[in-house]
C-alpha cells in the first residue's frame, strides 16, 4: 500500500545471512542480537522496478525487482562463507502478537517451496499463498515454531525441527542453507496468490520461469518506462524528479488482485473468475475519488474501467450490498467515511469510460440505502446525521450529499427520473447543517439544535473526520453557488477563502494532531489531508478567479519538493500525487461526476501528454515562473478561451493550449456567467 495512514501486508519476509544462524529479527537499538543488518544509504540504488543495497553486517549485495505477481531477489554472498536464507512467516508490517492466524510451509523439492499465511490485520482475513523457486539447491534446512500449539496430534512422532518437508503453526521461522562458496549468487523468485499454492505456481511459471534476474529487471524497467512515457516535460531537474515521481505514485494502487488465469478471492472469500476484466484491490476511496481515479480516467481509462467493474463485483459479493468503502485483499476494512465508490462510478460513466449504467446505478442505490451504515437511516429521515448518533455527523452529511449528487447524475444518464429526483433532493442535504449566522457547517443534534460551544478550527470532537469546519465547510463541490449563499454571498465567500489561506493557525490546533501538521498547512488550509484539495479552485466561481492561480503555485512549491520530507502529507494511494499532476497541467476535477475540469495555471513551461486515443495535448507556458504565475490569456488550438473550465472532450481532442503568463492578474477573464463551472443550483434563493 502506497503512502497510506495505516499499514498492513509484508507477509513473506526473506533475509539472507552468513555466519551464526539467528532466527529472531532483533531490535533496532541492538541489531547484533538478530538477523537484521545495518546498511549505508550510499550503497542504495533505486528506480521504478529495481532496488539494490549492501547488507553491511554480512557483506551481501541484495538486488530486487518484480513482475506483476512475482518478487525477484538476487543475493550475492561473500565467496569465503556459506550462506543461509531465513524465511520469517511470523513477521509482518503493522505486526502484533496473534496477527498470524496460521501458516504453512512445504519443501516440495530442493529448489521449490510452497505455503501460505493467513493473517488478521487491517484486512481481517487475508490469505497469502506463495511459491518460492531457488536458483541453487538447498543443502539442508530447519524450522523454529515460536508459538506453542495446544494440540499437535500425532505430529509429535516426527522430528520437525530439521529436514522435515512440511511445517505448520502460528509463528514459523525457517532457514535454508546453501553452498554459496561454490556459487555466491542466489536468485529467489517469490510468486504470490490469494487463491492457492497452485495459483502461485502458475503465476511463477507464467511470469518468471526460465528468465534471469537481469532479464526480469530489464522487463520491469521497460514496463515502468512505458507507464511513465505518457508525458514529455520541460523544467528544472527537481521539477522533473517531482513530476515523474508523482506519476509513478499514481501507478501503484489500486493493485491487480487475481492470478494469471483470472481466478481471484472475492469479498465473500469464495474463488471467482474474472471474465473480460482485471480484478483490482486496495481502494482507498475517501482519498482517491477526488483526483486519483479521475486521473486514471484521463490517461488509463481501460484500467479504471476494470477498477469500476471490480467495485461492482465487490458490491455483488457483499452481504451488505455495498460498494467498497476502503477495501483491500478481499476484505472491507470500513476505514473513513462516505460511500465514495459511487463518485468513481459516476465519473467513469460521465466520461464514457464505463458503459453499464444500469448495473452501476443499482449498485449505487443499494450502497446509499443501507440503514445501519454510518447514520444513513437518520440521514434519510432527517436530511442530516445527528451529532448524538455519530462523532463525524457534519462531515459525513456533507460527504453523503456530494455522493448522492453523483447518483443523481448517473440516474439522469440511465433515464431513471424517479431515482434522479430523489437523489437530487438528497444532494441538497448539505444545507441542513450550515449555520448561516456564522457562515460555517455545524453539526446538529436529533432535536434540530446546533452544537453549542463550537470551535470551527478544532479537529477533534466537533463532528468532522480528519478536518475542521473551516476546511470542511467548503466541501460542496457539486453546488458551489448554493454553498456561497449559505456563507453570506460571494463577497463573504471570497473573504473566507482569503482568510483560510492567510490566517495564522494557533499551535494548539496542530501540536498534538496526527491529521493536521505544520508542514502541511498554508495558513489554515490543510493540504496534507484530502478534504481540502479542491478548495484553492473555488475562486473560479467568484469574480476573483485569478486567486486560484496565486495559491496553487504556492502550494506546489511548498508541498511538493524533491527532498526527503518533500511531500506535505501521506500520498494516500496516489491522491496527493494526482492532485499535483492535474495542477501542474493547469486544471483539476473539482467535482468528479461532471465532465469539467476547473482551470488554474500551468506550472511548467512545456508539457506534452499522450492521450489514450492516440492524440497529444501540448500545454505551453514559456514565460511561467513564480513571478509570472497569472494567466493573462489562453488560446486553445489558436482560439481565445476565457472560460474557467475545460471539458473532458476538450482535452481528448488534443492539440495545443497556449498560455500567456503575467506577473499581474488579468481581472477581466472568466467573469461572465457562462464562463463559470458547473453548479447544481444558482444559489439557495
Amino acid at each position: 500500500m502506497s503512502g497510506t495512514g495505516h499499514s498492513d501486508l509484508g507477509d513473506i519476509l526473506l533475509m539472507p545471512a552468513v555466519g551464526e544462524l539467528k532466527l529472531n529479527p532483533g531490535r533496532a537499538e541492538n541489531p547484533d542480537e538478530g538477523y537484521r543488518s545495518r546498511f549505508n544509504h550510499a550503497t542504495e540504488k533505486a528506480a521504478p522496478g529495481y532496488y539494490e543495497v549492501i547488507l553491511d553486517d554480512y557483506g551481501i549485495k541484495a538486488q530486487l525487482t518484480a513482475t506483476q505477481r512475482v518478487g525477484v531477489h538476487k543475493y550475492t554472498f561473500p565467496k569465503d562463507k556459506n550462506g543461509h536464507l531465513v524465511l520469517d512467516l511470523a513477521h509482518g508490517i503493522y505486526n502484533y502478537d496473534g496477527k498470524v492466524l496460521w501458516a504453512n510451509l512445504r519443501v516440495e523439492n530442493d529448489t521449490l517451496l510452497t505455503g501460505y499465511r493467513i493473517t488478521n490485520g487491517w484486512a481481517r482475513t487475508n490469505y497469502t499463498y506463495f511459491a518460492i523457486s531457488l536458483s541453487q539447491p538447498i543443502k539442508d534446512y530447519g524450522y523454529k515454531d515460536k508459538a506453542k500449539v495446544l494440540y499437535n496430534g500425532f505430529w509429535r512422532r516426527f522430528k520437525l525441527e530439521k529436514n522435515f518437508p512440511e511445517i505448520t503453526g502460528r509463528k514459523i521461522v525457517a532457514y535454508f542453507n546453501f553452498d554459496t562458496e561454490q556459487q555466491p549468487e542466489l536468485v529467489v523468485k517469490v510468486a504470490l496468490s490469494a487463491v492457492s499454492t497452485e495459483g502461485a505456481i502458475k503465476n511463477l511459471r507464467a511470469e518468471a520461469e526460465g528468465q534471469s534476474f537481469e532479464q526480469l529487471a530489464e522487463a520491469a524497467r521497460k514496463s515502468w518506462n512505458d507507464e511513465l512515457d505518457h508525458y514529455e516535460i520541460e523544467g528544472t531537474q527537481d521539477q522533473k524528479a517531482m513530476f515523474y515521481t508523482s506519476l509513478y505514485h499514481t501507478m501503484i494502487n489500486p493493485s491487480v488482485y487475481m492470478d494469471v488465469d483470472g481466478s481471484y478471492r472475492g469479498l465473500d472469500h469464495n474463488i471467482h473468475q474474472a471474465k473480460d476484466f482485471t480484478n483490482y484491490t486496495i481502494f482507498s476511496l475517501w482519498d482517491t475519488y477526488r483526483a486519483q481515479h479521475p486521473f486514471l480516467n484521463l490517461i488509463k481509462p481501460d484500467r479504471n474501467a476494470d477498477m469500476v467493474e471490480s467495485m461492482i463485483k465487490h458490491q455483488q459479493q457483499s452481504v451488505h450490498g455495498m460498494l467498497p468503502v476502503w477495501s483491500h485483499m478481499g476484505n472491507e476494512n470500513w476505514c473513513m467515511s462516505g460511500y465514495h465508490a459511487v463518485s468513481v462510478l459516476s465519473d467513469a460513466i460521465t466520461k464514457g469510460v464505463f458503459t453499464n449504467t444500469d448495473e452501476a446505478l443499482a449498485a449505487m442505490v443499494s450502497t446509499s440505502t443501507v440503514p445501519y451504515y454510518e447514520g444513513v437511516a437518520d440521514y434519510m429521515k432527517l436530511g442530516y446525521i445527528p451529532l448524538d448518533k455519530s462523532g463525524t455527523a457534519a462531515s459525513s452529511t456533507l460527504e453523503y450529499a456530494y455522493d448522492d449528487w453523483t447518483i443523481y447524475q448517473t440516474a439522469l444518464k440511465a433515464g431513471n427520473k424517479e431515482v434522479a429526483e430523489n437523489y437530487r433532493k438528497r444532494a441538497l442535504n448539505y444545507r441542513n447543517i450550515y449555520d448561516t449566522t456564522i457562515g460555517f457547517a455545524r453539526p446538529r443534534y436529533s432535536d434540530g439544535t446546533f452544537k453549542k460551544d463550537f470551535d470551527v478550527l478544532q479537529t477533534y470532537g466537533e463532528g468532522f473526520i480528519e478536518g475542521n469546519s473551516w476546511n470542511f465547510s467548503f466541501h460542496v463541490p457539486h453546488d458551489v453557488f448554493g454553498m456561497m449563499d449559505l456563507m453570506g454571498g460571494e463577497k463573504k465567500f471570497v473573504e473566507k477563502l482569503d482568510e483560510l489561506f492567510s490566517m495564522h493557525l494557533p499551535e494548539k490546533y496542530y501540536a498534538d494532531n496526527e491529521d493536521i501538521t505544520l508542514d502541511c498547512l498554508v495558513g489554515g488550509y490543510v493540504h496534507g489531508n484530502e478534504p481540502s484539495h479542491h478548495v484553492p479552485y473555488l475562486y473560479a466561481w467568484t469574480s476573483q478567479p485569478w486567486k486560484t492561480q496565486f495559491w496553487i503555485r504556492d502550494i506546489l512549491n511548498r508541498m511538493y519538493r524533491n527532498d526527503i520530507n518533500g511531500l506535505g502529507g501521506n500520498d494516500d494511494c496516489g491522491q496527493m500525487s494526482a492532485w499535483y499532476l492535474f495542477t501542474v497541467m493547469g486544471f483539476y476535477p473539482v467535482c468528479p461526476g461532471t465532465d469539467q475540469y476547473v482551470l488554474g495555471a500551468p506550472y511548467l513551461p512545456y508539457l506534452k501528454l499522450k492521450l489514450p486515443n492516440g492524440k497529444t495535448l501540448e500545454i505551453k507556458a514559456p514565460e511561467v515562473s513564480d513571478k509570472k504565475r497569472y494567466v493573462h490569456s489562453l488560446k486553445i488550438n489558436g482560439v481565445a478561451y476565457d472560460k474557467m473550465y475545460v471539458t473532458h472532450e476538450d482535452i481528448l481532442k488534443g492539440g495545443v493550449w497556449e498560455f500567456k503568463m503575467s506577473s499581474s492578474p488579468n481581472k477581466r477573464r472568466g467573469l461572465a456567467a457562462e464562463d463559470k463551472p458547473y453548479s447544481l443550483t444558482n444559489g439557495v434563493n
